[in-house]
């Protein structure tokens, strides 16, 4: 063995000091000549080499010329020989990838895969390094152990090709996922285990993991939950809580994993007192209501955090916006009790020098100002900076709306407010083409200028045809027609409507209707509109008329003209108007026709839809639609194009559209004057990661049907009609696309089932 390591030395010896004496002695380099270039040129290795014409060579100095070289990476062998006074550099390049192959990655996609691994540095056309290879094998199973997949294998495959390149393989046996088999939590002894583990977003496998994927082993999810469990202590007292321990093991097969988490709760401890101190700039009396704290109640690191925010928050919109505010506990171990101190440091208050607009090279200054709820000269409120651009993203003006506070250069005490925004183009021509059940085959068209002008003005002209429905539509609305922000419109539209072809009573109508809308802000979410509408309408029987219509016929006549006035409340919270996931959007809308019009009638609608987030994967929607008319005055009923209708993919699916309650002689639905709706519909993505945002499914239950009160009825909820089912909705690029699949629970003789219905297009 000695002998062995005097051979090993040796050489060492031998390799280090041949280029010393291939060299010789110190001489200054009149010229250098690179020996061996195939691909790379010779003024690369120029650049790298740290010696020049001209300059003098000490024999000791060829190490680094040569690590210099090898530190490009361009080369796996470099030499040194002295001619003369000419250095000859010796080179052997390292080959260039020609080709990279990636076989049997499933979880991963190709094309990102590839683009990731250029990012490391292989890539085609690249200096092959081995090294490099090997980092990013090492990567690729970090990736596999993300997902859940410990039984991955990778082989790497260099095949040498002509011209001193190489092609890559890289084939991967990616196994099973592992699955989480159990999660067991010891040390607790306040609370169940079971409630523990609510808190985990890691689970056992259960009926929605090949959804949710909850139950495959992630050490940044399972980081997350101990940090949720520590915060499920903290928040109920145990301020000393630990984890002791975490251990996770994987059987043999790398099919099972078994979590174990060792935990000391610790005691109880509760609030003793609460204290304000440091430079108090507004009175006492207004920040105690922003510390939800009480003394004698059980201590909460998320009350003590977020009291803390609060107060921050409100110094920042009276103007300090740099304020900070550190929440200090004294612990008392003896009494377990816990006094919290606040120390607040507001900084100097700030006020905003200027408002700056930028990017509205179309739309015009004021239309951007008039929503602004940050002033110029007053003083700086983080509050009203969101709101403001809030504001304007809801204009629908601009795709970008971004604002920065800048401090203003040589002040202290001032900050300006910049505002840029990305316009997008005012003018939109549409052309779309739709189907529904009802209303079958629907072209739709509309010339719409959002911002007319640039003055936020919109007008619209709009043209809907189906085999049921023509309307023709001419709108224009000054959303500020008044400084206060009070909008108002105006609407021309004609209505052409044959009801026998969406399978309700056989008539037609033709409505002509002009009118006028106000619309009121009550707060920054809430307004209230006021319209008044004249409206005549032709009311023309289908051949052999059914009771319901010659009866209506006989006793209101066939031409009618009203002027209809009404009000309406609206407040829209949710986060998305296509696919939302919280908030909601509510509205109580009444209108009537005013005494002396033809027809003499009124009605009133209340709509809420609230939307729950369950998770990061699952929505809870839940849906009530309650809607009243009836007649007053000389007028014997409702009129038949006012009813209310049930049945189909907006109301109660798995029925056929419209064809829920009263019917008349003929056996066709009239509708009713009363309608009860109520849907609950559990909402997840599509399990394809790439259409997560387009694509949403989900189950539903529906209830509903309409009544008549006619002649005195009483509504017989027993005749409420439920189903249950699956629906999706696709926004595809020619439209959104609304499905379901719907099972009645309670259809009796004479109802029209329907099982699968769609929308598609602007129908929807």
């Amino acid at each position: 063995m000695n002998l062995v390591n005097k051979l090993r030395q040796l050489l060492l010896l031998f390799i280090l000091v041949l280029p010393q004496l291939a060299l010789g002695d110190t001489f200054v380099v009149k010229d250098i000549r690179v020996d061996g270039l195939q691909r790379i040129s010779p003024g690369t290795v120029f650049n790298y080499l740290p010696v020049k014409i001209g300059q003098e060579i000490e024999s000791d100095s060829t190490g680094e010329i040569i690590r210099a070289l090898y530190k490009t990476g361009f080369f796996k062998d470099v030499k040194l020989e002295r001619k003369g006074d000419v250095l000859i550099v010796f080179v052997t390049e390292r080959p260039a990838i020609a080709k990279i192959e990636i076989q049997g990655n499933n979880a991963l996609e190709t094309d990102p895969l590839l683009l990731a691994l250029k990012d490391i540095g292989l890539a085609e056309g690249r200096v092959f390094n081995r090294s490099v290879l090997d980092k990013i094998e090492q990567e690729l199973q970090r990736q596999y152990f993300n997902l859940g997949k410990y039984a991955v294998k990778l082989s790497s495959t260099v095949t040498p090709l002509e011209r001193n390149r190489v092609a890559i393989s890289i084939d991967i046996s990616e196994g099973g996922t592992a699955r989480i088999k159990n999660i067991n939590i010891i040390g607790n002894r306040a609370f169940e285990e079971e409630d523990l583990l609510d808190e985990f977003s890691l689970n056992t496998t259960g009926f929605l993991s090949s959804f949710t994927k909850d139950d495959q082993y992630s050490r940044q999810k399972l980081s997350g939950d101990l940090e949720k469990l520590r915060s499920y202590y903290l928040d109920r007292g145990y301020i000393n809580f630990k984890i002791t321990s975490t251990q996770v093991s994987i059987t043999p097969d790398k099919k099972d994993i078994y979590v174990t988490v060792n935990i000391e709760e610790g005691d109880v401890y509760t609030i003793k007192d609460i204290l304000l101190t440091g430079d108090l700039v507004l009175p006492k009396e207004a920040f105690f209501p922003m510390i939800h704290l009480v003394r004698g109640e059980v201590f909460s690191r998320k009350e003590v955090i977020g009291s803390a925010e609060r107060v921050n928050k409100l110094l920042g919109n009276n103007g300090y916006a740099f304020a900070n505010v550190n929440s200090i506990p004294d612990i008392d171990e003896e009494k377990k009790q816990v006094a919290i101190t606040y120390f607040v440091d507001p900084g100097k208050r700030v006020y905003v020098r200027r408002v700056n607009m930028k990017g509205n090279s179309d739309t015009r200054d004021e239309v951007l100002r008039r929503e602004m709820r940050q002033m110029e000269s007053a003083w700086y409120s983080a509050e009203q900076v969101t709101r403001s651009r809030e504001r304007l993203q809801r204009l629908g003006f601009f795709d970008e709306v971004n604002v920065e506070t800048p401090a203003v250069p040589g002040s202290t005490d001032q900050v300006d407010v910049n505002i840029s925004v990305v316009e997008k183009p005012m003018g939109n021509l549409a052309a779309g083409l739709g189907f529904s059940q009802s209303d079958g085959v629907i072209f739709s068209t509309s010339l719409t200028q959002k911002n007319f002008l640039g003055t936020g003005k919109q007008v619209s002209l709009a043209f809907d045809n189906s085999s049921s429905s023509t309307h023709y539509r001419v709108g224009y609305v000054n959303p500020y027609y008044t400084v206060d922000g009070i909008s108002r419109g105006f609407n021309l539209s004609y209505q052409k409507t044959d009801f026998d072809e969406v399978d309700t009573a056989k008539y037609l109508t033709d409505t002509g209707t002009v009118g006028v809308v106000f619309g009121v802000p009550i707060t920054e979410t809430d307004r209230v509109n006021f319209t008044a509408d004249l409206l005549h309408t032709s009311f023309k029987p289908a051949a052999s008329p059914s009771d319901v219509v010659s009866a209506f016929k006989t006793e209101n006549g066939d031409s009618f003209l009203d002027l209809k006035i009404g009000t309406s409340w609206t407040r829209d919270s949710r986060d998305s108007a296509l696919l939302p996931t919280k908030g909601g959007v509510q509205s109580l809308t009444a209108s009537a026709t005013i005494p002396g019009s033809d027809l003499e009638y009124y009605k009133i609608a209340y709509k809420n839809k609230r939307y729950f987030p369950l998770n990061n994967a699952f929505t809870l929607a839940l849906n009530g639609d309650l809607a009243y008319g009836d007649v007053y005055g000389d007028t014997s009923r409702l009129p038949l194009w006012e009813n209310f209708f049930a049945g189909g993919i907006k109301t109660v699916r798995g029925f056929k559209d419209h064809s829920l309650g009263p019917r008349d002689s003929s056996n066709d639905p009239v509708g009713a004057n009363i309608k009860i709706v109520g849907n609950a519909e559990l909402f997840f993505p599509a399990p394809f990661k790439l259409m997560e945002k387009s694509i949403r499914l989900g189950l539903f239950l529906d209830a509903g049907n309409v009544f008549s009160t006619n002649g005195g009825a009483d509504i017989d909820l027993g005749e409420m009609r439920y189903s249950v089912g699956a629906s999706a909705m696709w926004l595809s690029p020619m439209g959104a696309l609304g499905m379901s699949l719907g099972v009645p629970l309670n259809d009796k003789p004479g109802d029209e089932t329907e099982v699968f219905q769609f929308t598609f297009g602007n129908a929807f």
